[in-house]
């Protein structure tokens, strides 16, 4: 076993607390393209991403359509500004949850709050730095007391997320949590139906495997040896497709 796989194996077991099966150094690296390396970013301030500068520029000018005319965002009040997303926009993995919370609404970064903490740790634990993805919500503004997102709002929000996903062209999603694999994958199926199997989400013409697993904030509230067992076999899963393509 490689130096690096014996640290990961230390820090998987100290994050996740599940048994380890080292993932081989060629399978995480395989999250990043060749001429997009890793890089660690700081809690502080937004990472600056590596990739495509189209691609910045076509993820910007679109922040900039859905902040002057999303059907949703743009009628609600509850939420001091929107958090579009972030991250390298040559990613090929991507993590899309609901809706930012209340940490994120003040920072305008998505997954900033204790479960942006744990998920970090999810994506560490898979040998990948936060900088090495796309991170985003279905919905881009926080709902009201962080309830759980409603389907006028997700109809009003969702296709600017599917222009992010055509934009970014990701070779794996994982939808963190039920409201984020219900609408990726057009049911409504719970997430522990729907958590472990693959799936795809067509955004318009991009058709890309989605993994559905629990949402980091589901993880905090229900901390048990099998919960953080079946999270890791995602992610684990999620490791093999992307090496195996």
């Amino acid at each position: 076993m490689s130096t690096r796989a014996v640290r990961q194996s230390l820090k998987t077991s100290e994050l996740l607390g599940v048994p380890f099966v080292p993932v081989r150094e060629e399978i995480a690296s395989a999250a990043t393209s060749p001429e997009t390396p890793a890089e660690a970013t700081g809690a502080a301030d937004p990472p600056s991403a590596p990739g495509s500068g189209s691609r910045i520029e076509a993820l910007e000018a679109l922040r900039r359509e859905h902040d002057a005319g999303c059907p949703h965002c743009t009628t609600v009040t509850g939420h001091t500004q929107t958090v579009f997303g972030e991250g390298n926009p040559d990613a090929d993995l991507m993590f899309v949850g609901e809706a930012p919370g209340a940490e994120e609404d003040r920072t305008g970064r998505p997954f900033v709050g204790r479960a942006g903490q744990k998920l970090e740790e999810m994506i560490r634990a898979m040998g990948l730095d936060r900088g090495d993805v796309y991170i985003a919500n279905v919905l881009k503004s926080r709902p009201p007391d962080n309830r759980t997102p409603l389907a006028d709002e997700i109809a009003g929000c969702a296709p600017y997320l599917a222009e992010q996903i055509r934009i970014i062209e990701p070779r794996v999603i994982v939808a963190l949590g039920g409201p984020a694999a219900k609408f990726m994958l057009d049911t409504a199926t719970g997430i522990t139906k729907l958590r472990g199997t693959w799936a795809q989400f067509d955004a318009g013409g991009l058709v890309v495997d989605v993994m559905p697993t629990f949402h980091p904030a589901y993880l905090l509230r229900n901390y048990t040896r099998d919960t953080r067992e079946r999270v890791w076999a995602d992610l684990q899963a999620v490791l093999t497709k992307l090496k195996s393509e």
